[in-house]
């Protein structure tokens, strides 16, 4: 949205508010179909066993009636924008409901968590110009992925332990020993894909600052990450709002001095 803002202008307000709901409501569902998707792998996982389906505490059929009031309120957000952008909106409930089920079946869950969480970058062009302008969505999309790919590889390096053992994929397993020099890799091509997507939105001076500020953040992340303490994880992982916070800032910076 505010990579799509008129030049000179803040990002649409409405929009913003639409989808800072509408993100809250499907983040909260994604981990619902999550919870009910593991229940049983997590019972046998340390750091999630007390999650309230896999404990017990919630029963399925009361996991999927609240599951069906989260996606009824996610429609009715998703209703006050424009024909294109509910099509493309719709489009992503596919990796929404199967994204749980990819740690099963490849040792890249984290780029397909990526796919999905980053829709918006696509989402917010269409619901201000009512369409999907490549050029600048497609570098921005492909910075968020390689963005979540970062973080949630040290996420993921919390539990590599129950993992191995339950059989459960994870970039954190697939890379091992050599995650940090990967990390950097996708560090480095987060920040290019964002430089690009900021060249092609013409993007003025304090885009790019904000750009390599939040790029120092991610080489800092995973140069000092302590990868074999889990708590250590967990707090680099949480860090990386500030990093969006830094980001955000660049976009709107940006084009109210284009």
């Amino acid at each position: 949205i505010g990579m799509a803002a008129p030049v000179g202008a803040l990002p649409d307000a409405r929009l913003l508010a639409l989808f800072g709901v509408g993100a809250v409501i499907m983040r909260g569902a994604g981990c619902t179909i999550n919870d009910l998707w593991d229940r049983n792998i997590d019972k046998m996982v340390e750091r999630t066993r007390n999650r309230p389906i896999a404990s017990g505490a919630v029963s399925v059929p009361q996991a999927v009636g609240f599951l069906g009031l989260q996606l009824s309120a996610g429609l009715a957000v998703l209703v006050q924008l424009n024909m294109e952008t509910i099509m493309l909106g719709a489009s992503s409930l596919v990796m929404v409901g199967t994204y749980p089920l990819m740690k099963r079946v490849t040792w890249w869950p984290q780029a397909f968590l990526g796919l999905t969480f980053n829709w918006g970058a696509l989402l917010g062009w269409s619901a201000v110009h009512g369409s999907v302008d490549m050029s600048v969505c497609g570098p921005l999309y492909a910075s968020g992925i390689a963005w979540t790919i970062v973080y949630d590889t040290i996420y993921a390096h919390m539990d590599k332990v129950d993992d191995a053992k339950t059989g459960v994929k994870s970039t954190a397993l697939r890379f091992g020993d050599q995650t940090k020099p990967i990390l950097y890799g996708f560090a480095g091509a987060s920040t290019a894909s964002l430089l690009t997507s900021g060249v092609m939105a013409e993007q003025a001076w304090p885009f790019y600052v904000a750009a390599m500020l939040g790029s120092g953040h991610l080489m800092r992340q995973v140069a000092t990450v302590d990868l074999s303490k889990p708590a250590d994880c967990l707090e680099t992982f949480k860090s990386n709002k500030r990093y969006g916070i830094v980001v955000l800032s660049g976009i709107v910076g940006g084009k109210l001095m284009s």
